[in-house]
C-alpha cells in the first residue's frame, strides 16, 4: 500500500474531473500495490491551454506537465516512516534506513530566498551554502555510487548574456580533460547538454560557431555558453527538467541543478578550452546538434558529424588519409577519429568501432594496428561488461599527436604489414 502523500512538495488535487465534486470516491482507500510507471517528464517550453476535464480545484490548469517524481517506486502505506517536504508523517511506523534523504541545505536556502530570483542580500549565504554542495559533490564523484545519501549539485544562473554551470568537477579539465574521472566529466557534459537545452542556440555552423567558455570558483569547474535571457520562474522551472534529462544516463550517479541567481556566478573569468577538439566542446556540438552528451552512444551516433566540424582547417604535412603505408594510414585515422572526439578516457570507445569508416581488407587491418596501438601503449584500455573499450592513453599525448599530424611513429610503434 503507498504512502499518502504527492512527492517534490506538489500537491495536486486527486483524480482527473472537471469539478471536485464529481471525483469519485475511492471506496478501497489503498493502493493494491506499489509499482507504477515514472511521471511524464516535464516540458521545456509551455505548452498551449488544458482543454476542459482538466480543472484544478476551479483554478486556472498549470501549463506544465507533471513534475518529474524522485523514484519509481514510492514507499507502500504504513512503511519507511516517510515524510513529505513539510514534515508530516505519511506512515503510521517509525523511521526505515530506506527513508527519503531530506531536502539539502542548499536547496532550502533557495527556496527561501526566492530560486533564481533572490536577491542580493542573499548572495553571501547562497553562495557559502553553494561551494560546500561542491565540495559534497567532489567527494562523492570520487566513490563507487555518487549522491546516493544525498544528491550531487550542479547550479546553473545566468549573467552577462551567458547562462552557466557550476559543477563539482575540477577547474583543472579545462586545460587538461584527464584531470575528471569519467563520472565526474560526464556530469561535466550533462551541465552543458543542459545549458544547451535551455539556451537553444540551434546547429553550429562549423567550430567557430561553438561558443563554450570555462572558468573557476574556488577550484571547481564553471562552464557557460551564450544564451538570450530567461524570466527566473523560467529557470526555476526548468533548470532541474533540463539537467535530469541530459543526466539520466550516467550510471551510478544521483544527481540534480538547481537554478540559482546570477549573482553567485558573476564574478567567475572564463577562457575557452585548450584545443580544438577539447571534450567540452564535443560535448556542445554534440548537444546542439541533437544528442545527449552525457551518454557515450549518443555521443559516437554523432561522431560523423562532430568529426569533420572540429577537425577542418587544420594544418598538416601529409593528411592521414593520404599517407602511402596502408598500415600508417590506418593508425593515423583511428587516432584522428578517436582525438577528434575527445576520446581521452572520460569519452572511449568500443575497441570494435575502432574499424569505422573502413571498408574491404582495411577493417581487418584497422583490428590489427588497433591491437599495435594498445601494445605500445598508444590506446589505453578500459574494464566493461562484455566489451572491450579503449581511449588515448593521455601519458602518450606528445607521441599521439606527432603521429596523427606530421606520421612520425614512436620507437617502439610495431605496425602490422599492409
Amino acid at each position: 500500500m503507498l504512502v499518502g502523500h504527492v512527492e517534490v512538495r506538489d500537491l495536486r488535487v486527486a483524480g482527473s474531473r472537471a469539478a471536485q465534486r464529481d471525483q469519485l470516491v475511492d471506496v478501497l482507500l489503498r493502493p493494491l500495490e506499489d509499482g507504477f510507471d515514472r511521471a511524464v517528464g516535464q516540458v521545456l517550453r509551455p505548452p498551449r491551454d488544458a482543454r476542459a476535464l482538466c480543472g484544478a480545484a476551479h483554478r486556472v490548469a498549470e501549463e506544465d506537465a507533471l513534475h518529474l517524481a524522485m523514484g519509481l517506486h514510492p514507499l507502500a502505506h504504513g512503511h519507511g516512516g516517510y515524510r513529505s517536504p513539510d514534515g508530516r508523517a505519511a506512515g503510521a511506523h517509525g523511521t526505515h534506513r530506506h527513508a527519503r534523504t531530506p531536502v539539502t541545505a542548499l536547496a532550502d536556502a533557495l527556496a527561501d530566498a526566492g530560486g533564481a530570483g533572490a536577491p542580493a542580500a542573499a548572495t553571501a549565504q547562497l553562495r557559502t551554502l553553494l561551494l560546500a554542495a561542491l565540495r559534497h559533490g567532489s567527494e562523492e564523484l570520487g566513490r563507487k555510487r555518487s549522491g546516493y545519501e544525498a544528491p550531487v549539485e550542479v547550479a546553473i544562473g545566468q549573467d552577462g548574456g551567458r547562462l552557466l554551470a557550476a559543477t563539482p568537477a575540477d577547474a583543472a579539465l579545462r586545460a587538461d580533460p584527464e584531470q575528471a574521472p569519467e563520472r565526474a566529466w560526464l556530469l561535466v557534459a550533462a551541465a552543458i547538454g543542459a545549458l544547451a537545452a535551455l539556451a537553444e542556440p540551434g546547429p553550429p555552423a562549423d567550430a567557430a560557431a561553438l561558443g563554450v567558455a570555462a572558468g573557476e570558483l574556488d577550484g571547481f569547474l564553471v562552464v557557460a555558453l551564450p544564451a538570450q535571457p530567461l524570466a527566473d520562474d523560467d529557470l526555476d522551472e526548468l533548470v532541474p527538467v533540463a539537467f535530469a534529462e541530459q543526466a539520466a544516463a550516467i550510471d551510478r550517479l544521483r544527481a540534480t541543478a538547481r537554478a540559482v541567481p546570477g549573482a553567485l556566478l558573476a564574478d567567475v573569468a572564463l577562457r575557452e578550452p585548450i584545443g580544438a577538439g577539447h571534450p567540452l566542446r564535443i560535448a556542445e556540438a554534440v548537444a546542439r546538434l541533437g544528442g545527449l552528451p552525457a551518454d557515450p552512444r549518443s555521443v559516437e551516433e554523432h561522431e560523423d558529424v562532430v568529426l569533420p566540424l572540429l577537425d577542418a582547417g587544420r594544418d598538416r604535412r601529409v593528411a592521414p588519409h593520404e599517407d602511402p603505408d596502408p598500415a600508417m594510414r590506418v593508425a593515423r585515422r583511428i587516432l584522428q577519429r578517436l582525438n577528434g572526439m575527445g576520446k581521452w578516457g572520460g569519452y572511449h570507445t568500443d575497441f570494435a568501432h575502432l574499424a569505422r569508416g573502413f571498408a574491404g581488407n582495411d577493417r581487418q587491418l584497422a583490428q590489427d594496428v588497433g591491437e599495435a596501438l594498445l601494445a605500445d601503449g598508444l590506446l589505453a584500455e578500459k574494464p566493461s561488461v562484455g566489451q572491450r573499450h579503449v581511449f588515448l592513453n593521455p601519458r602518450r599525448a606528445a607521441d599521439i599527436h606527432r603521429l596523427i599530424d606530421a606520421g612520425e611513429p614512436p620507437a617502439g610503434l610495431k605496425l602490422p604489414q599492409g
